[in-house]
């Protein structure tokens, strides 16, 4: 998953991207302080509450529409977070009184648009992602490579929905094979080297861990369309065949070079700055 805080006038919404299911999450709260006009984070929280208690009792659908997901706080601390997507919060948006009730309505029905657009046209989410890429000082060759990469990934998964294969476990699961075969390591494990939390692992990589999971991927892909690969028995040892592969190439590099291809280099930037931190 993603984090990525949207701007609403003054506020920051906290909002995650789930990859598998390819939806935002927006954090419920941070909605209602919005709507609530209220100064005190707190405040809004135990407004959300009588609200959330009240529309339990009634049934209501917005509620179960709710999820809980780690968001970062105040705090710099990740916590389980009431968060839901614009569909359901466009329906809480009705129980509350408020005069910001249909500017919030506009602003989520325009960020449900944007996802309907990139749905539509995969190269405005490029190119917005691209735009993102830059604000944070990435070079255009690694953006070159991130892109290469990422249509790489969107054939594969392609192939998955096509095959029998369903969003979200399985999909993971069969990822994290590919990673593991190729990487050494899994997928959690890799972000735990770079001290990612919520983060996207790609957004973290160099050039090279980039190049050698495209590789991993392709060859997973190809693999398994020269077998017409269905369901996860055999999608999986596909995966662990193109893995391996490109595990043979990260070998034979490393050999050559002395240098290990997986490691703890990320774009978490200190205060202030941008730039790639080696720790």
């Amino acid at each position: 998953m993603q984090n990525q805080p949207a701007i609403f006038e003054e506020y920051e919404i906290r909002r995650i991207y789930d990859e598998a299911t390819e939806t935002w999450w927006f954090s419920v709260v941070d909605i209602i302080q919005v709507l609530t006009q209220q100064a005190d984070y707190q405040a809004a929280r135990n407004y959300w509450k009588v609200l959330k208690n009240r529309l339990t009792k009634e049934g209501s659908e917005s509620v179960t529409g709710c999820n809980r997901l780690k968001l970062p706080a105040a705090d710099g601390k990740n916590y389980l977070t009431d968060v839901a997507t614009a569909e359901t919060l466009l329906r809480l948006v009705q129980s509350v009184p408020s005069p910001k009730a249909e500017p919030i309505k506009l602003w989520l029905a325009k960020v449900g648009y944007e996802r309907m657009q990139e749905m539509a046209d995969p190269g405005l989410s490029l190119a917005r992602a691209r735009e993102t890429w830059q604000q944070h000082g990435r070079s255009e060759k690694w953006i070159q490579q991130r892109m290469t990469g990422q249509e790489t990934r969107n054939k594969l998964t392609d192939y998955w929905s096509d095959h029998d294969i369903k969003k979200g476990e399985e999909f993971a699961i069969l990822t994290n094979i590919i990673h593991q075969e190729w990487s050494g390591v899994s997928v959690k494990a890799h972000k735990d080297l770079k001290r990612l939390k919520t983060q996207n692992l790609r957004d973290h990589m160099s050039e090279a861990e980039l190049i050698f999971t495209a590789l991993a991927e392709l060859s997973t892909r190809q693999i398994a369309e020269s077998t017409d690969a269905t369901g996860m028995e055999k999608n999986e040892s596909a995966a662990k065949t193109g893995g391996r592969i490109a595990k043979s190439a990260r070998l034979e590099l490393e050999s050559k070079t002395g240098k290990a291809v997986v490691s703890r280099e990320n774009y978490l930037p200190p205060p202030g700055k941008n730039r790639l931190n080696k720790k």
